[in-house]
Parts: structure tokens; sequence; C-alpha cells
């Protein structure tokens, strides 16, 4: 017998007390595992408060809230860049995405990484960047399966646990939703 769940994705503009709580446990949850953060130690709901209450006040930033049967589970965020980056205007970077490792396997995660790029192409976005850890191995799976494009790799990228671990930087390119596509050839001189 399987249970149907329901999966949803939002475009947060406030947390309540009981939303706040559930993101908390559940980013501590993905921190414990190994994924999704830059933080490799649990953080606790009192600095993670701090962290999304700061995040919903910061213009360039957009936090988006993964839900299983209504319950926050995971989070995802979009940073645009700044204003006076003109000449980077046309992208955007995909950042600090999760799901709690006891909500995986719904397809939840692919859910909120499509709505970030739906997000994105409808400000005028025509490029997505993203970075990961080489030990994402699951991050990495899903993103180079959603059409990212691995253009280098970092091996002093981050410190876990006293070991050096290498970091991968991925692209997509997005459709606009009006308007004409980004011509990449263009943009590099190759044909």
């Amino acid at each position: 017998m399987s249970t149907t769940h329901t999966l949803s994705v939002e475009r947060a503009e406030a947390l309540d007390d009981a939303e706040l709580a559930d993101l908390c446990e559940a980013t501590d949850a993905a921190i414990i595992e190994g994924g999704g953060f830059g933080w490799v130690a649990p953080q606790g709901r009192e600095a993670l408060t701090r962290h999304f209450r700061g995040v919903l006040l910061v213009p360039a930033c957009e936090l988006f809230i993964a839900k299983l049967d209504g319950v926050p589970v995971g989070s995802a965020q979009l940073l645009r860049p700044p204003r006076n980056n003109e000449a980077q205007s046309f992208s955007a970077q995909l950042t600090h995405a999760y799901i709690a490792p006891y909500a995986r396997g719904h397809g939840l995660a692919r859910l909120l990484v499509k709505r970030v790029e739906e997000r994105a192409a409808a400000l005028g976005h025509r490029v997505l960047n993203l970075d990961v850890r080489d030990t994402q191995t699951t991050a990495i799976t899903l993103f180079e399966a959603m059409g990212y494009t691995r253009w280098g790799t970092h091996p002093a990228y981050a410190r876990v646990r006293g070991q050096t671990v290498a970091g991968h930087y991925y692209y997509k390119l997005l459709e606009p939703t009006r308007g004409r596509a980004l011509d990449i050839r263009a943009t590099t001189g190759k044909n």
C-alpha cells in the first residue's frame, strides 16, 4: 500500500514560529547528514532562526521552502547580483539547496530546483549558477540530470571535519518566460 504525499515549494516572504521550528529541524538534519549548507556542524534552533530571519531581510535573496504534507523539510535560496553589477545581471545563483534526509525520495529536491529556475527566468535571468561539494554525490546527480553543466572544479573548495574537499561549479541556461533565448555562442565566441 503506497501513501500519497502532498509536495509543495513556496517562495517565503515570512515564516511563522511553527514553520521556522520545522525548517530549523530540517536544516540541522541536512547538516548532520552532510548536505546542502556551508555549515558542517548542526547550529541549533536559535542560530538557524537568526539565519532565516536575516535571509528574509536581504532584498537580493529569495527563500524557497519545500514542504512535505504541509511541513517545511528543506529550502533553497536564489541570489540575484547587486544592481551595480550590470554586466552580470543576466545571471543568478542557486545556493543552500537541501531536503532533510527523512523527507527524501518524493521528488521534492527536483521540484525545489525547478521552482527556483522558474523564478529566476521570470525575473529575467538567463543563467543559473551553483556550486557543490564533491562529497554531495546525490546533489551532483540531481543537478546533472536536470541539465546543469559542470564547468570547473576547485580542488581545495572546503574543509569538512579536517579534510580538504573539492567542489564543482555548474551553470544552466534558462529559457526566458518572454523575449529571446540567450545565444551562448555569441557570448563565448564558440560556434
